[in-house]
């Protein structure tokens, strides 16, 4: 009898910069307030990446969580899948640059660009690599500091976003579990929606792209919403149908961080009860691709998710992409531990690793 191998997550970790700003602080820069930006979109705070960190600092300091959770070396890691729309640099990956600073010897590294979706696309990337048995530890970061990328005199844009970055550690094992299901999706159609329209080999870099803006992120709001509570609806179903479950069978949803109003949208589309759904969105805002990640370490660390829970993570980004998966949780939530030299408990949100280190 031939056994499966799956990809387990045995591990996991974030990362958000110290730096918080409030709704009341992008006022003092843009023509809102407090109320508007929480009544559209559930935000009530952000942070912000200081001087000295960038994507690829963000990420490192997540994997070595995620590393020290499943209690395997950096040297044991054999590829780096980092999901990001806000590289250190077009070339070369900043993967690449995150396993120079974990120690990542013998690890394969590559960047990959679904944009909120990424992590998740990531995920399934992973998934297919652990159970073809062309690797057995996959790293898999979702990591963003679109703070650089931002107009911040565009209300449209400068009060949805955040830095952040999350990862997972997936292993392969003879064991039940891991992802039993996704669907990856992408219109590009609607490639207008989300963009950086400056920059690349279309519009290259110029004086006038510079003084027109073309660098910071440009979105169509109401078009985005439209077709994003539509389709993480349509994808979810897809990879509940693919893990041959009914919605019923979930037990946690994931969903990407990205509005408050278009989460509890899909909830009522699908029949979620809101006490199934975890939010985190008030206080970090869309971080793209760190969004999923993120969620996901926070809601095991709030007690939200057990041994044999089966979890359903769901993004929508740019392109537009969309991407969902059905994961059977097999891991120890408990196996957050204190690192050595370290006062802050492993995966424990960021608020709380502040209060316990001050």
């Amino acid at each position: 009898m031939t056994t499966m191998t799956n990809a387990l997550i045995t591990g996991w970790g974030m990362y958000v910069p110290s730096r918080i700003m409030t709704n009341q602080d992008i006022a003092t820069l843009v023509d809102t307030s407090d109320e508007w930006i929480v009544s559209r979109t559930g935000i009530r705070e952000r942070r912000i990446a200081a001087d000295d960190e960038t994507t690829a600092t963000l990420a490192t300091h997540a994997s070595r969580d995620a590393l020290a959770v499943a209690s395997v070396d950096a040297n044991e890691v054999d590829l780096i899948i980092l999901g990001t729309c806000s590289p250190d640099y077009y070339m070369p990956a900043t993967a690449a640059l995150v396993a120079r600073d974990l120690g990542a010897t013998n690890a394969a590294a590559f960047d990959l660009q679904a944009a909120c979706s990424g992590f998740v696309y990531a995920m399934a990337t992973a998934n297919g690599f652990i159970r073809s048995g062309m690797y057995r530890n996959v790293l898999v970061i979702g990591v963003e500091v679109l703070s650089r990328f931002l107009d911040w005199t565009d209300r449209n844009t400068c009060v949805l976003f955040g830095d952040g970055a999350g990862a997972v550690l997936m292993q392969a094992r003879d064991e039940p579990g891991g992802m039993t299901g996704f669907q990856l999706y992408t219109d590009g159609t609607g490639w207008e929606g989300i963009i950086f329209p400056a920059g690349g080999s279309a519009c290259p870099t110029s004086p006038q792209t510079i003084a027109e803006g073309g660098h910071y992120v440009h979105m169509a709001g109401k078009d985005v919403y439209r077709y994003a509570t539509r389709q993480l609806a349509e994808s979810a179903l897809a990879a509940v149908r693919d893990a041959g479950l009914t919605m019923d069978d979930i037990d946690q949803f994931v969903f990407h961080q990205a509005n408050l109003r278009i989460i509890e949208s899909v909830g009522k589309q699908l029949g979620m009860p809101m006490e199934k759904v975890f939010v985190n969105v008030e206080k970090y805002g869309n971080t793209s691709a760190a969004s999923v990640p993120m969620a996901l370490v926070e809601a095991v660390a709030a007690g939200r998710i057990a041994v044999g829970d089966r979890i359903l993570m769901v993004a929508f980004g740019a392109g537009f992409t969309a991407a969902a998966a059905v994961v059977e949780w097999t891991a120890d939530p408990e196996r957050a531990f204190l690192a050595p030299g370290e006062q802050t408990r492993l995966g424990q949100p960021q608020r709380q690793l502040e209060e316990v280190s001050a």
